[in-house]
């Protein structure tokens, strides 16, 4: 399929997929110090298949959400041209099925091949480096890709112990049709510490005809901005792609020079309020910057942090946080009154509508609006009410619709759950028509009463069953035994 975007793998320099690092904060942040193209951390398909995507209004954010509402993947509009979605999979089938979910908001799609760990080469049939001993696997994947999406495929790979097999595997994989190949110039068992082979890189820049991304110059190389260059003529490559460097300080990329960590953390901040990013991500992330200073006061503070207006606080940002959150609350409050005024406006004006809500401290345990409502309808001789629920993609919360006597009811607030949802429909119900609810203010509860009734016939049967079945020795036993328990006398 023909590929309908400007984003283009030469002379580029790239933020590389990080696990815990590459968040939306730090992908703007590499951004908006000069990085041209920038990776997310590896997700893995089966995840990402069991996410929702939802547009966050107040956020201005499409996010990917988890079924616990756990936001897996958040991107915006300013990275939209410079994002690459990488994934870890191990089927063609998963990777395109994901691939076709984020297609339309990020750039290009990755396949993580250089992932040594564990979590990756034995999950889901082996995905990251363990796919660099099955090139069959390798080539149905990107090939289902290439020719299943409108979007740049590229993959990333550790290279093998034989510098013509890693060239053999890499012309394999270029046949695919992809658009570039990021190498990590290490095999799979060796660690940062293990001297880049930019030789390797070097004979795969020159065996293969598009783009080579060089990737792995931290520790030898790329300490500022001017030795991503020297990386890049040492292996020859298209482009680079940095790591570590710019976990430690994504300024790495700015041609003037770095700035000083303080700076770079505020602004890291800024976007990690901005975009509501998990504290302990934020937490993360900044603790690699600050290193060596993780034992100074400040370094103990954050670590010691056990939430976002901590981290603020640490940081001398506790104003930046109220004023960034108030605008929020303030936003959320005016799209929420305008969903309303929407929602009321297409609604059937036949509902019957109150604002209340359903609080269990006002109620007998065990006690519902739902079940006196239930117990209303029986004695009526009506159908049980019939309950439509509905949750709101904004905020994810509830609001329910309840039909009793083919007339139905609603509460106008929105609630966190489906069950207090229901419960709000039934007490306008009961309201409207003038029927008890069950609350504790509204004195005998026959309920309640019922309950008992019922509790005592059980206990009754129970006895019952027992007198038949024991002798009459346990029997007396029973009695003894039971005598001083908490339950009502026959």
């Amino acid at each position: 399929m023909t590929v309908n975007t400007p984003l283009c793998f030469r002379g580029k320099k790239i933020l590389a997929p990080m696990v815990r690092v590459g968040t939306l904060p730090m992908r703007l942040l590499a951004l908006d110090y000069g990085a041209d193209i920038v990776y997310c951390e590896e997700l893995i398909d089966i995840k990402m298949l069991q996410c929702k995507r939802v547009i966050n209004e107040v956020l201005e954010t499409v996010d990917f959400v988890a079924p616990n509402e756990r936001v897996v993947f958040r991107t915006c509009e300013r990275e939209r041209h410079h994002v690459v979605f990488q994934m870890g999979s191990a089927d063609a089938e998963r990777a395109l099925a994901v691939a076709k979910l984020v297609e339309s908001d990020v750039a290009g799609i990755d396949i993580n091949m250089g992932c040594p760990k564990e979590y990756s080469t034995k999950a889901s049939g082996g995905m990251g480096a363990a796919l660099l001993s099955d090139p069959d696997k390798i080539e149905s994947i990107l090939t289902t890709l290439v020719k299943g999406i409108c979007k740049p495929v590229t993959c990333k790979i550790r290279i093998l112990p034989s510098v013509e097999d890693t060239v053999n595997l890499v012309k394999r994989i270029e046949k695919t049709g992809i658009a570039a190949i990021a190498v990590h110039g290490r095999q799979k068992e060796e660690r940062p510490q293990h001297p880049v082979h930019c030789d390797v890189i070097k004979a795969i820049s020159e065996a293969v005809s598009i783009p080579v991304i060089a990737n792995g110059g931290s520790h030898d190389f790329i300490k500022e901005y001017k030795d991503i260059e020297t990386f890049q003529k040492a292996t020859a490559a298209s482009s680079v792609m940095i790591a570590r460097a710019a976990m430690w300080n994504p300024s790495i990329f700015r041609k003037e020079g770095l700035f000083p960590l303080k700076e770079v953390m505020q602004d890291y901040i800024k976007y990690a309020v901005r975009y509501d990013n998990h504290y302990t991500n934020t937490k993360y992330c900044l603790c690699q910057m600050l290193r060596e200073q993780l034992e100074t006061t400040q370094g103990k503070k954050l670590h010691a942090a056990q939430s976002t207006q901590e981290i603020c606080e640490v940081f001398e940002m506790a104003d930046f946080y109220e004023e960034t959150t108030a605008i929020f609350e303030a936003k959320k409050t005016s799209l929420e009154t305008e969903t309303q005024d929407e929602g009321d406006q297409m609604e059937d004006p036949g509902v019957i509508k109150m604002a209340v809500r359903f609080d269990k401290r006002e109620y007998p345990p065990q006690i519902t609006p739902k079940m006196y409502l239930l117990e209303w309808c029986r004695k009526e001789k009506h159908p049980q009410p019939v309950y439509e629920t509905v949750q709101r993609p904004l905020d994810r919360l509830f609001s329910s619709v309840v039909t009793v006597a083919e007339q139905k009811y609603k509460s106008t607030l929105w609630e966190k759950s489906k069950k207090l949802a229901e419960q709000a429909a039934a007490i306008v119900c009961l309201r409207t028509l003038g029927v008890p609810e069950g609350k504790l203010c509204e004195g005998e509860n026959h309920l309640i009463n019922k309950r008992k009734r019922q509790d005592q016939e059980c206990l009754k049967d129970r006895d019952h069953r027992e007198d038949l079945a024991e002798p009459s020795h346990k029997k007396t036993n029973f009695i003894e035994e039971t005598s001083d328990m908490d339950v009502p006398k026959m």
